[in-house]
């Protein structure tokens, strides 16, 4: 009896967390057009992240379309020696999504392990395609881009305070310089 006493409240107290867990999930945005937002953004901000410890400043990402449905992406930026170091990566859409994408760092050959494909959501976008705030539906990571590399320093705030009301935790925001 105190057994399944145990899983009843193990049980009703999992649920509940997973309850809490979904709700702590964002949306992407309904549809991206991606030839649009292909080509070259800056980012103005991210949470801070293992593989950009070395990032310094002046961060960019660009985006190619491929025939084969899939994207491009270089993503380059300024240690703080000065040099300019460049990560390659390929995304691909999550079903027929236009704004989910997952997006891989690794060897191809490490491609049917799911775990090397990362969550990349445009989950904010203008309407002119002029930013973007990309995060995981986790909300872990976080990504503000710009098409412009210097960007006003109040439609930067704007953003995050938008990024904010999505559930992202911006107080731990790192800003990018762009010189």
């Amino acid at each position: 009896m105190r057994a399944c006493r145990f899983l009843l409240v193990a049980t009703i107290a999992l649920s509940g967390l997973a309850g809490r867990a979904q709700a702590q999930q964002v949306e992407a945005v309904s549809a991206v057009d991606l030839e649009r937002y292909a080509g070259l953004w800056y980012e103005q901000a991210h949470l801070p992240l293992f593989f950009q410890r070395n990032c310094m400043a002046n961060t960019t990402a660009r985006y190619t379309l491929r025939d084969d449905g899939r994207i491009d992406v270089v993503n380059q930026c300024d240690t703080d020696k000065g040099e300019r170091i460049e990560a390659r990566a390929i995304a691909r859409r999550v079903g027929e999504s236009t704004s989910k994408l997952e997006v891989r760092f690794a060897p191809a050959f490490l491609s049917f392990l799911p775990a090397v494909w990362g969550d990349y959501w445009i989950v904010d976008l203008d309407p002119d395609y002029r930013w973007a705030i990309v995060g995981s539906p986790d909300l872990k990571y976080l990504w503000i881009l710009t098409r412009d590399k210097a960007f006003p320093k109040a439609d930067q705030d704007a953003l995050v305070a938008r990024a904010r009301a999505l559930g992202y935790d911006t107080s731990r925001l790192v800003e990018t310089p762009q010189r």
